[in-house]
């Protein structure tokens, strides 16, 4: 009995540790800003990109969309000096808490243009030629007509000395997405990065608005 016993447990220990770390094992961390404080909901934040590879660049910024008037696409300005607007961060349906990494979060402009329903960050499907990629924008369905927008969450992974946004797909099985950039009009459009994309995601790290 105790052979079968010993047996048996060791069986449970071997699958518990070969299969079930990649769920459970994993330790998300707080998010730290610049001066490594934890970044708080009740905060606003100005993104300074950290990428040594790939273009330089500013800050994150509104601008329009192809034939819109209203500023509804995320966009990184060009310019480095550029700080862009501050964005607040919180758990998705709380106010409060810690910000940790690998949780789903709502994202939004300390700006909220007067034509677009609300600053929260979206991911835009083109429903026509205007832009080839699924870019990050605000608003909902409304602020993008003949588009769509994509049903998941965004969240934020460490990633060496800085950090990334990701969006993870629910149509897609959770499937998550690093945020990259493409050249646009204005700026470097947010968008979801795949094979066809630049092979450097947006690195930054967060100052806290004073």
């Amino acid at each position: 009995m105790k052979s079968a016993v010993s047996i048996t447990l060791s069986f449970l220990f071997v699958f518990y540790t070969k299969f079930v770390p990649l769920a459970l094992s994993r330790v998300d961390e707080e998010v730290l800003d610049s001066n490594g404080v934890p970044i708080s909901p009740c905060a606003e934040y100005y993104i300074s990109q950290l990428n040594h590879d790939g273009p330089a660049g500013g800050g994150v910024e509104l601008d329009t969309d192809g034939n819109s008037t209203c500023q509804v696409a995320v966009l990184q300005n060009y310019h480095e000096n550029f700080p862009g607007k501050a964005l607040k961060f919180s758990t998705e349906g709380t106010s409060s808490g810690g910000i940790f990494t690998n949780t789903a979060l709502e994202i939004t402009f300390d700006y909220h243009p007067y034509c677009a329903s609300s600053s929260k960050w979206v991911v835009v499907a083109g429903g026509d030629d205007s832009f080839p990629a699924k870019w990050v924008g605000i608003g909902d369905a409304a602020d993008h007509p003949g588009k769509k927008i994509l049903s998941g969450s965004f969240i934020i992974q460490k990633h060496g000395e800085g950090y990334k946004f990701a969006f993870c797909a629910t149509i897609i099985d959770n499937t998550c997405f690093s945020i990259g950039r493409i050249d646009d009009q204005n700026g470097r459009r947010l968008v979801l990065m795949d094979d066809s994309h630049a092979k450097v995601p947006f690195i930054f790290q967060l100052t806290i608005s004073s």
